[in-house]
C-alpha cells in the first residue's frame, strides 16, 4: 500500500554543519543511536554522512577524525531527496536507482525535516518480511 513519506519518515533528523569534525559526528551518532546525519547549513542541505562514510572515507583513508570535517567526507551534492508529500513507491524507486539506503526529506525551499530509510519502508510496505523484522529489532549493543 502506497503511503505518503510523512507517514513513514523519521522526523527531526540530526543535522550538523559542514565544518563539524568527524569525531563530533560520531559522538552524535552514538548518543542518538543513529547511523547517519544530514550535513546542512540552515536550509542548505550539503550532503549526508553515514557511519560507513566515517569508516571508509575518513578512518580507512588515514584522516584524523579530530580535524577532518564532515563536509569533506560526506556523500557530496547533489543529494537525492524526497518531500513529505512524495510516495513510498517513489522512495523505493529512488533508493533502487541510486543504490542508497536513506533519503533526506526536505520541505519546499530545501529545509531538511527528516529521513526515510530502507528499514522505514520495509516495516510499512512489507511488514512481515525479514527486513522488516530486522528493522524493528533493538540495536545490538
Amino acid at each position: 500500500m502506497t503511503r505518503k513519506i510523512r507517514e513513514v519518515m523519521s522526523p527531526g533528523a540530526a543535522s550538523l554543519e559542514p565544518m563539524t569534525t568527524v569525531a563530533r559526528a560520531a559522538r552524535v551518532m552514538r548518543e542518538q543511536d543513529i547511523g547517519d546525519v544530514l550535513v546542512a547549513y540552515d536550509c542548505d542541505l550539503f550532503g549526508v554522512l553515514t557511519d560507513r562514510d566515517i569508516v571508509v572515507r575518513a578512518l580507512a583513508a588515514g584522516l584524523d577524525p579530530q580535524s577532518t570535517t564532515v563536509g569533506s567526507v560526506c556523500t557530496p551534492p547533489p543529494v537525492v531527496t524526497l518531500t513529505p508529500d512524495d510516495t513510498t513507491d517513489h522512495a523505493i524507486e529512488l533508493m533502487s536507482r541510486y543504490a542508497v539506503r536513506r533519503l533526506p526529506v526536505v520541505e519546499r525551499g530545501g529545509c531538511p525535516v527528516g529521513v526515510v530509510s530502507i528499514g522505514d519502508l520495509a516495516t510499512t510496505e512489507a511488514p512481515y518480511s525479514a527486513l522488516a523484522d530486522i528493522s524493528r529489532a533493538a540495536p545490538d549493543h
